[in-house]
């Protein structure tokens, strides 16, 4: 059966497509143009993608507790007007003559602290617009979107970088910033209003990390995804200059290499709402993220060709397949687990570690690709990944345990 969401959930829905297709259309566009116009090497490129995850998630820990008692809609729309300005910078340095790898590096930081005080006040204002069944449906649709655009955008952002170069889907991305707003602008229920300032000096941010490590099973899930997906991101700037540099491929051909299998992200999403129905939702939690683990260490076996290009296809399509019934449900869940008036400094919390930990991480398998070569670095990357499902062992029980462990605040 349809479930209903509502006009207002249209238009957020519709922000969202907008940020998210100029978002994969730019795949990796700081990287690509470190590597294409300022012939940036392994190394160069794992700083810039380590220091603006770093340095945003540093400027974002003060943000959480600012966004859990602002209004969260006003707070979306401000931080897709500062990234919309942010990456327009870009194209008009390039045409002065004065683009730098230090410019790349701000607009980054700039880039990443936007991203995660817009996810916080999403997030909290998602849970305030929607409830119960309708939570995780809504999150299934944002999963399906933002597969069914990164399926999209990579190869169509590729093909428009071949053909005009690597700042043109920079200045797409940035009008899609635009895009978001106007439709947040759309939305016409009134938000419920933030907390008192009574309420205001409980703990700062610390309250969200307090929250979740205290938590039997936010914890777990917390610390896997957190390492997870660091040792998948590390990835992304040996795989470019592998790719775009070692074994010459062309950029189109870098973008179909990642965006193809994101149709797998979309089926996925899809098997989330029914597969988390009859199984529950922590036992769907568990075999998906063991499922997803498997793959990413073919990537040190990618060669050149057609046949490098159709094993990087099949690796990206295992990966975001499993990703893809994983990640609605997670996200779910940890809003269902978290009471209103500590959501937003849940999620900064949640996102500041995750940007932090992706940050050292990469800065670390840059240097260890500079020390002992891209192969072994991404060999080693996903070794370790096939060790982290044991963070998440009190998940394995399924749904009777998870109750005892924590009965839902909002039950699906």
């Amino acid at each position: 059966m349809r479930v209903r969401l509502g006009r207002d959930f249209g238009w957020l829905w519709a922000a969202y497509t907008a940020s998210t297709a100029g978002t994969w259309l730019a795949l990796d566009a700081f990287q690509l143009i470190a590597v294409l116009v300022l012939h940036s090497g392994a190394a160069q490129v794992s700083f810039l993608a380590a220091a603006g995850l770093a340095m945003g998630a540093l400027v974002a820990v003060p943000l959480g507790p600012w966004v859990e008692f602002r209004h969260k809609r006003p707070v979306m729309i401000g931080a897709d007007l500062v990234r919309c300005a942010a990456l327009l910078s870009l194209p008009a340095a390039f045409a002065l003559g004065a683009l730098s790898f230090g410019h790349l590096v701000v607009v980054s930081v700039v880039v990443a602290a936007s991203d995660i005080a817009f996810k916080a006040a999403s997030g909290a204002y998602l849970k305030q617009l929607l409830g119960g069944e309708r939570l995780l449906v809504a999150n299934g649709r944002f999963e399906s979107t933002q597969w069914t655009a990164t399926a999209v955008g990579p190869p169509l952002g590729g093909a428009l970088i071949s053909a005009f170069g690597p700042l043109t889907t920079v200045v797409l991305d940035a009008a899609s910033y635009v895009l978001s707003a106007l439709g947040l602008r759309a939305i016409r229920t009134p938000e419920q209003p933030p907390a008192p300032p009574a309420a205001r000096g409980a703990l700062g941010l610390g309250e969200g990390w307090r929250h979740i490590l205290g938590h039997p099973v936010l914890r777990p899930l917390f610390l896997n995804t957190v390492l997870v997906n660091g040792l998948i991101m590390v990835g992304a700037p040996l795989v470019a200059v592998l790719m775009l540099g070692d074994l010459g491929f062309a950029p189109w051909q870098y973008g179909l290499a990642f965006g193809l299998p994101c149709l797998g992200g979309l089926v996925g999403s899809r098997l989330a709402r029914p597969l988390a129905a009859r199984f529950g939702q922590l036992r769907v939690l568990w075999v998906s993220a063991v499922a997803r683990v498997v793959w990413p260490v073919g990537l040190a076996f990618v060669g050149p060709g057609a046949g490098g290009l159709a094993l990087v296809v099949v690796i990206e399509l295992g990966l975001i397949t499993c990703c893809g019934v994983f990640n609605p449900v997670y996200a779910t869940y940890r809003l269902q687990q978290t009471e209103p008036g500590t959501v937003a400094r849940v999620l900064t919390a949640w996102s500041v570690t995750g940007s932090a930990t992706t940050a050292t991480l990469t800065l670390a398998w840059g240097g260890l690709a500079a020390l002992v070569g891209i192969r072994p670095a991404l060999a080693a990357a996903g070794v370790l990944l096939l060790a982290t499902p044991l963070l998440l062992r009190p998940l394995a029980g399924g749904r009777a345990a998870a109750e005892r462990l924590a009965p839902p605040v909002d039950r699906v």
